[in-house]
Parts: C-alpha cells; sequence; structure tokens
C-alpha cells in the first residue's frame, strides 16, 4: 500500500454481506486492510468472517437505525478502531422497478432513508476521527442511475442522484484537509440486488439474462481498490464503470 493508505489500513464497508460489499471486503484484505464488515444479516456475516479469517471483523448494523451509527466507533476492538477508510455501500430497491403510483409511499421513503439518509449517518459518525487525524477517504457506491434516470425508478434513481450530490459537495468541504471523497457509480451488475428488488429469483434472472453483458461484483471492487490506491495527492472524484455492450 502507498503511505497514505498504511494511515488508513482500517476500512468500514457496509453493505458488506453479499454482493459488491463482500466483494470489496475481499479485494481489500487481499490488499492488506483490516476490515470492519457491516450489514444486517449477522449470518451471512459470520460466515463472511470465516471465510476471510480474524483480519474482518463483523458488525451487526442497520444504517437506518441512528442510535446505532453514532455508537459505532465506540464499539469497535482496539485494533479496528479508527477506521480511515469509509465505503458507503449499502442500499436496496426493495419494491423498485414499479411506477411511482403502484408502490407506497413508505417503500420509497425506506429506500431513500437507507440510501441515502444510512450514508449521510455512517460518514458523519466517522468523519471527526479522519479530520483529527488529517487523512481519509470516502467512497460512496452511485450509479449510472445518477446521471440518467430511467422510468419506474423514482426513488432509487432519486436516492443515487442524492449520492452524486452528496459526494460532490463533500469533496468541496474537504478540500485541502486530507479526505478524499470518490464516487463509484456502475452500470449493470449481476448480483443479489435484482433478486431483492423484485423478491423472485426467476425474475432476477430473467432480468439479467435480457442483457447482453452485465459487470460482476469482482469488477466494481476492483474499481474501489484502484481508487483507493491512487497516491495521496491523487483524487479519483467519479469512476463510471459499464460493462462492455
Amino acid at each position: 500500500m502507498n503511505e497514505i493508505e498504511s494511515s488508513q489500513a482500517v476500512a468500514l464497508v457496509s453493505g458488506a454481506s453479499g454482493g459488491i460489499g463482500e466483494s470489496i471486503c475481499r479485494h481489500l484484505i487481499d490488499n492488506g486492510y483490516r476490515v470492519v464488515a457491516t450489514a444486517r444479516n449477522q449470518e451471512r456475516l459470520q460466515a463472511l468472517a470465516q471465510t476471510l479469517g480474524d483480519r474482518l471483523y463483523p458488525l451487526l448494523l442497520d444504517v437506518t437505525d441512528a442510535d446505532a451509527i453514532r455508537s459505532v466507533s465506540s464499539v469497535l476492538p482496539a485494533e479496528f478502531s479508527n477506521p480511515g477508510v469509509l465505503i458507503n455501500n449499502a442500499g436496496h430497491d426493495v419494491g423498485g422497478r414499479r411506477l411511482f403510483e403502484q408502490g407506497s409511499a413508505d417503500q420509497w421513503c425506506d429506500i431513500i432513508e437507507t440510501n441515502v439518509q444510512g450514508m449521510i449517518r455512517l460518514t458523519h459518525a466517522l468523519i471527526d476521527g479522519m479530520l483529527a487525524r488529517g487523512c481519509g477517504h470516502v467512497v460512496n457506491m452511485g450509479s449510472i442511475a445518477g446521471l440518467k434516470p430511467y422510468a419506474s425508478g423514482t426513488a432509487y434513481v432519486s436516492s443515487k442522484y442524492a449520492v452524486h450530490g452528496f459526494s460532490e459537495t463533500l469533496r468541496l468541504d474537504y478540500a485541502g484537509r486530507g479526505i478524499r471523497v470518490t464516487e463509484i457509480m456502475p452500470g449493470l451488475v449481476r448480483s443479489g440486488f435484482a433478486e431483492q428488488r423484485l423478491g423472485d429469483a426467476r425474475q432476477a434472472k430473467q432480468f439479467y439474462d435480457s442483457f447482453e453483458q452485465c459487470l460482476t461484483p469482482d469488477d466494481v471492487a476492483q474499481t474501489v481498490l484502484f481508487a483507493l490506491q491512487t497516491p495521496a495527492h491523487v483524487e479519483i472524484a467519479q469512476l463510471v464503470v459499464l460493462p462492455v455492450s
């Protein structure tokens, strides 16, 4: 790892129990990081910890739980304390791919609460530590949906536009203060996301199969690692990652 990465050798990854988050954890550990892996699924977190060993600390965390997020730093063991890298990856689109009137306001607001408010709360919980050390790296998982909207994605698209705006403004807030901010904006990734969204494994497979090419979670994880491993004076503001058409 380069000099700044050595001082940020602990990374916290939200939404780490599967898909992109799990792949990010694997790539980080393979490259010398210690990782705090957070998610709502304790069983999958424990399985990940058994696979990846003692460089991973599984932490049950719901990013919509404001109290739990405020206390996150205080519950970490010493060797995983003070994360210098934050990967805001938690997000969902449960009930999505429907016209706005076909879903309830509570469903749409739950997407915003996880994808946006959870990201803001978790970043706020860790930013003081980064400022005190004079270095840090915040990586926010956006989407090409934050650049180009599509029908039947009102809440999800809105959330990713918010991720984009938050990332851009956070970067301005911390310019010259040692904290880098990167937004990763993937295209279609074949993972468990579509099944979670649609609630049906068969429909999810049909959805992915309708496209000629999809990204894999490893593809996205590699772009995160690339952004982290650039020299300290280089800030990757955005990475748009698309499958070859």
